[in-house]
């Protein structure tokens, strides 16, 4: 019962998510960038303004609507590049080993030895702020649990049989690890890139946050709450919903990642039940 709501209850949230970034143009009540007006600032909740104003006139919903897209891309195309970096060194270090496998946990062991926002700041620092940037700077920071994964997976399977086998036959060593080994890893691959979907989206809002993200005036959630600091007594509502949309992707991401484990492995589950 429990794997079931997490899948459904995650798999809803992100599916909303999903929804909203691609039908924004015509979710949004307004354009997020360019219908400003200072007549209508600081509006609070309403009929007419759904998530308020901000103090340029512009309407919160709009911009939260959108600031989905931003959100979304950085956390799904940083978590492929993550991924693509992850499999391939781990798989080849646990496929091949010797000098290469030393050389790819100490390369491992550095990256988690450097906290990944402090890295992605100081890639930030050199590129500059920007959707490319932040791609870059996401795609390059987190793959190390990735590699972890992948590396055990690839120890632990390729004394299998249908491993030895594949080699008799002739296989090289780059289609044994694509067709054989790959596609028994999937499982843990899949679960630990949807939770760093969660943790990308997070980690773009904190940058958005520093001024480091999206450039103004295109709204991204963490670049929403930095502009509404100042208001947050005053007018609570400008960080309010897009927090509460960060809050909620990442625990539909958190609960689908956490649900999948439970199904791609039975051992989980038999345990929690």
């Amino acid at each position: 019962m429990k794997l079931r709501a997490n899948l459904v209850i995650g798999g809803v949230l992100f599916a909303l998510a999903i929804l909203v970034g691609l039908l924004a143009p015509w979710l949004a009540h307004t354009d997020p960038v360019m219908d400003a007006n200072l007549m209508n600032a600081e509006e609070p909740p309403s009929w007419t303004w759904w998530f308020g104003t901000d103090d340029q006139g512009r309407d919160i919903y709009s911009r939260v609507v959108y600031g989905a897209r931003v959100s979304l891309t950085v956390g799904i195309i940083s978590q492929l590049i993550n991924s693509v970096i992850g499999v391939a060194l781990g798989l080849s270090a646990g496929y091949f080993g010797g000098w290469w496998d030393d050389v790819v946990n100490a390369l491992t062991n550095l990256m988690l030895a450097i906290p990944s926002l402090i890295f992605a700041l100081a890639i930030m620092a050199v590129l500059g702020p920007g959707l490319t940037s932040l791609l870059i700077a996401l795609g390059l920071t987190n793959w190390s649990f990735t590699c972890r994964i992948a590396r055990a997976s690839a120890l632990s399977l390729r004394s299998q049989g249908y491993v030895q086998a594949a080699t008799v036959l002739g296989y090289g060593d780059l289609r044994i690890m694509i067709t054989q080994l790959l596609p028994n890893m999937l499982g843990p691959i899949i679960v630990i890139g949807t939770l760093g979907m969660g943790s990308a989206v997070l980690s773009e809002a904190a940058l958005s946050f520093l001024g480091l993200g999206v450039r103004p005036p295109f709204p991204s959630w963490g670049s929403m709450l930095s502009e509404a600091r100042e208001q947050i007594t005053t007018a609570p509502w400008l960080s309010v919903f897009p927090g509460l949309a960060i809050f909620l992707t990442v625990l539909g991401l958190n609960l689908l990642g956490d649900g999948l484990r439970d199904m791609l492995d039975p051992q989980s589950r038999s345990r929690r039940t």
